[in-house]
């Protein structure tokens, strides 16, 4: 069911790390360093993938080596939306992967890419097919984000949130099916780059679309699927019930499971992006979930 755990999500985006209480980003790397190591000790063959960065960094990469970080993954990820937030052209992808692989000795992941329709569904169109034409095969997983559009009552995991202007509102119209459950018109092409294309798909506490979202993900040939368990959410009532049973559910895909997210009151701070007082705790969390769906 699990074929490999990664150790946070964007790093070195605000919207996921508190780079005010960690300017060198050493506390992010001790972390890491101890889940890696606590992921390892509970399942050897597994590999474990530091959270993908965006923006696309060498130099950030380069910065976790000299903290150690790195020796204890067994590959990086990047993230890239050229057409919507990145200042840089979409036929740039294999340019910023190339600079990526020369910062680093391990293989390199794709583990968010996509475009939104908060212009127009023909830009997604253009933008998957382009996408596949030049990622499909040059990584060892590319995952399209997303499946679902953001629900509207629903907050996007940003920086500034509304302050932002257009670029927080794009967040919401990322999936290839809309919040209605209506098919955009790209979801109809998306059959032909899978399984090479894989899925990454958020399911929120005890989310509502977690069968819909089974549904579509077979439907549309998908085998390769990242999504997230949040250390925050495990100390919600009945959190295990409902990782138990969203884990049930994505048993049919080789799935990439993503831990993050800081307890309020484990953080320096008391927000999810807060490194926290203690990383051992993160790192038995890792280690917890490891063991039980691993």
């Amino acid at each position: 069911m699990v074929e490999a755990v990664m150790l946070w999500n964007e790093p070195n985006n605000l919207s996921h790390w508190d780079r005010d209480l960690d300017p060198d980003w050493a506390r992010f790397a001790r972390m890491a360093r101890l889940a890696g190591e606590a992921v390892r000790a509970e399942a050897p063959a597994l590999t474990r993938v530091l959270g993908g960065i965006s923006p696309i960094d060498p130099a950030f990469f380069q910065l976790l080596a000299r903290h150690g970080a790195l020796g204890a993954v067994d590959a990086v990820a990047v993230h890239g939306f050229p057409l919507d937030w990145n200042h840089w052209q979409l036929d740039e992808w294999p340019a910023r992967l190339e600079e990526a692989r020369r910062a680093v000795a391990l293989p390199v992941w794709i583990s968010e890419v996509g475009v939104s329709t908060f212009g127009a569904e023909e830009v997604q169109e253009f933008g998957l097919r382009r996408t596949a034409e030049l990622l499909a095969g040059k990584a060892p997983r590319v995952h399209w984000y997303s499946l679902f559009d953001l629900p509207r009552a629903w907050p996007a995991t940003t920086r500034h949130r509304e302050a932002e202007g257009s670029s927080y509102y794009r967040h919401f119209y990322m999936g290839l099916v809309r919040e209605d459950g209506r098919p955009k018109r790209a979801l109809r092409l998306f059959p032909e780059y899978a399984p090479a294309l894989g899925i990454c798909q958020w399911f929120h506490f005890e989310d509502p679309r977690l069968d819909a979202g089974v549904r579509w993900l077979q439907e549309l040939g998908v085998r390769k699927l990242r999504t997230g368990l949040s250390w925050a959410d495990s100390f919600r009532p009945g959190a295990e019930a409902w990782f138990d049973r969203q884990m049930k559910a994505l048993e049919p895909f080789d799935v990439t499971v993503t831990f993050c997210f800081t307890p309020e009151h484990l953080g320096l701070r008391p927000h999810h992006t807060s490194p926290p007082v203690e990383p051992e705790r993160f790192a038995e969390f890792c280690a917890r979930m490891t063991r039980r769906y691993a």
